[in-house]
């Protein structure tokens, strides 16, 4: 049965220490060695060995299928995705080391990022009166994980969604750091224990401790403000960590979404850390290993020593979509009554190397089918194909689809209030380097495939001096390059790693990026309706609730005043915006507002 948070704590209450403790696990077998002395024969000594498997960032990929493309997913690195593959690895290594010897764990963001998770949250919703069972908890359940960490895009759906989704897993959702906001009592299932017996020996006793992303506060306050809180992983990992030792726990083994750089996306917004699974490997001890998520690198292993004990952490991050599988051995002796971690090690395992488990494929292939279909209706027709190749260095009309569709909508909410006379502008991201609205039949899967992102829309009171600083702020992402360099599209951009979702379009003014200039003196003859840009002028700015909300650190917009917001995806505004017109035709929304110069002359 699931464990949810009323069981959790009721399940509390009866064992007085918090803790959820699974069914113990079959008997496996112990090895024992040799260690006889020539004088005086010692008792072999017991040893066990267990695995630990681990996904994360799955975000609704259960086949191996791309559904803004309708065919096979590929890339030119040769990889495959889909908890189908990942299932016949799990099965394997299951053979080889005896199920009863396995753990298998989540890092989190599973019920996002596909059309088959919007899907089911939101075309034919699992919270829905006798409503579907999600596909990504059947998936889970088949293949028999044991816990997952809750990730930040959990959240996406709002509370009752996720909530829906926990009462559909057969495993608990782990979050020891997302807690009620009022009380600071956990909101989720802090850990999770599992015994494996051993013969002849006591149980190996492994403790699971889940942690999250505090970004959630920032990425998802529309649903989680008042509500939840998320303290740092660092913190709450020193809390629950000793408990664990006190309850017996052997071994112990954090799932965190949570990346290993040490960096923050959100800026000073918050106190706490995004990507702090390596300070946490090294501030707290008596941890054994850490399975890494959020950050959708590729970490085999990494080797982090504890401050404290001296002690090595091992951490291993697989990469997203299930890609990758990682693999941790741990080896323990009992010696001196008591079980001894004498080593971990870890490695990833490529989903390419199998085929889909048939399992899994006839579980699941209703529910691909319907999503297949939903993606493939047909809502117009466009004028000529529209593609995003080059838009992260040239003002694309693509994009400017995005932000024609946003103004019309905010205009639109705010057409009866106060704000009504206020000019509309809007930004957009270059999400993606493939995406293309063929010439002729548009559908929802063409539209979809340009706006990634469940992100909705919020409308924001800025000042014309806000916006030039939020330009200045966007243009560090291309490279500074000078004059008499010769052009590289492909070097020109993501300068200090900055992803292309975090480089944004302004409509409704008119600019130039200098890149021979440095970061912070990039934008140059700023105008709105043909005149200097007046940094007085106040606009309503339209801008997706990430943004909004902080993330990406841009300046000003998380504390401008909030005139109005939504929870329809913009995607769906999209291609409501499209059906109405029928017809894409880019002299409806295409203009070319911004463009790359090098000391005033044109880059392209």
């Amino acid at each position: 049965m699931p464990l949810n948070r009323r069981k959790f704590l009721k399940k509390s209450a009866v064992t007085g220490a918090g803790v959820a403790i699974a069914g113990a696990a079959a008997a496996p077998a112990a090895q024992a060695a040799e260690t006889t002395d020539a004088t005086t024969a010692k008792k072999p000594a017991t040893r066990y060995s267990l695995t630990v498997l681990g996904t994360t960032d799955l975000h609704g990929h259960v086949f191996n299928w791309d559904y803004f493309k309708d065919a096979e997913y590929t890339d030119k690195a040769g990889n495959a995705q889909g908890l189908a593959r990942i299932s016949t690895l799990v099965n394997r290594i299951r053979a080889e080391k005896g199920r009863c010897n396995t753990l298998l764990l989540d890092a989190g963001d599973t019920i996002q990022g596909t059309p088959l998770t919007y899907y089911y949250a939101k075309v034919d919703p699992i919270t829905a009166k006798g409503g579907p069972v999600h596909p990504m908890a059947q998936a889970m359940n088949a293949i028999g994980y044991d816990a997952a960490a809750l990730g930040n895009h959990e959240f996406n759906y709002g509370i009752e969604t996720l909530r829906k989704f926990e009462e559909q897993c057969h495993f608990p959702l782990l979050g020891a750091n997302a807690v009620d906001a009022k009380t600071l009592k956990p909101a989720f299932p802090p850990y999770f224990i599992k015994k494996f017996r051993v013969p002849g020996a006591p149980a190996v006793k492994v403790a699971v401790l889940g942690l999250t992303n505090p970004g959630i506060a920032i990425w998802d306050k529309a649903y989680v403000q008042g509500k939840l809180a998320f303290p740092g992983l660092e913190e709450q990992a020193a809390k629950w960590v000793p408990k664990l030792k006190a309850l017996g726990a052997d071994v112990v083994v954090v799932s965190a979404h949570s990346g290993s750089s040490g960096t923050s996306s959100y800026g000073d917004q918050l106190p706490y850390v995004e990507n702090a699974a390596a300070n946490v490997a090294k501030q707290v001890p008596d941890i054994d290993a850490i399975l890494v998520g959020h950050a959708h690198v590729e970490i085999p292993e990494l080797k982090v020593t504890n401050d404290k004990t001296g002690r090595t952490v091992v951490l291993s991050e697989p990469l997203a979509y299930a890609e990758r599988l990682s693999v941790f051995d741990i080896e323990l002796v009992f010696d001196k009554g008591r079980w001894t971690v004498e080593s971990v090690s870890s490695k990833v395992l490529n989903s390419n190397t199998v085929a889909d488990d048939p399992k899994i494929t006839k579980l699941l292939t209703d529910e691909h089918a319907k999503v297949v279909e939903y993606v493939n209706q047909v809502v117009g027709s466009a004028t000529e194909t529209l593609t995003t190749v080059e838009a992260r260095y040239k003002d694309a009309p693509i994009i400017d689809l995005i932000t024609k569709v946003q103004e019309d909508v905010v205009k639109a909410a705010l057409a009866s209030t106060e704000y009504a006379s206020l000019p509309v502008i809007a930004q957009a991201s270059p999400f993606s380097r493939t995406s293309e609205i063929p010439a002729g039949d548009v559908t929802i899967r063409d539209l979809s495939s340009l706006y990634v992102y469940d992100n909705t829309l919020v409308a924001k009171l800025l000042t014309g001096a806000q916006i030039r600083a939020y330009l200045e702020y966007s243009a560090q992402y291309f490279v500074q390059t000078a004059a008499d360099v010769v052009i590289d599209p492909e070097k020109l951009t993501n300068a200090n790693g900055r992803p292309d979702y975090n480089y944004d379009y302004v409509s409704g003014l008119s600019y130039e990026i200098d890149i021979a200039q440095a970061a912070g003196s990039r934008i140059k003859n700023l105008t709105y309706n043909g005149a200097a840009l007046d940094d007085a002028q106040q606009f309503v700015f339209a801008v997706n609730n990430y943004r909004a909300n902080g993330g990406g650190a841009f300046p000003h917009v998380a504390s401008a005043k909030e005139l109005w917001s939504e929870s329809t995806e913009i995607r769906t505004r999209i291609a409501e915006w499209v059906t109405a017109k029928g017809v894409l035709d880019p002299k409806d929304f295409a203009s070319v507002d911004w463009k790359l110069t090098r000391n005033g002359t044109p880059v392209f």
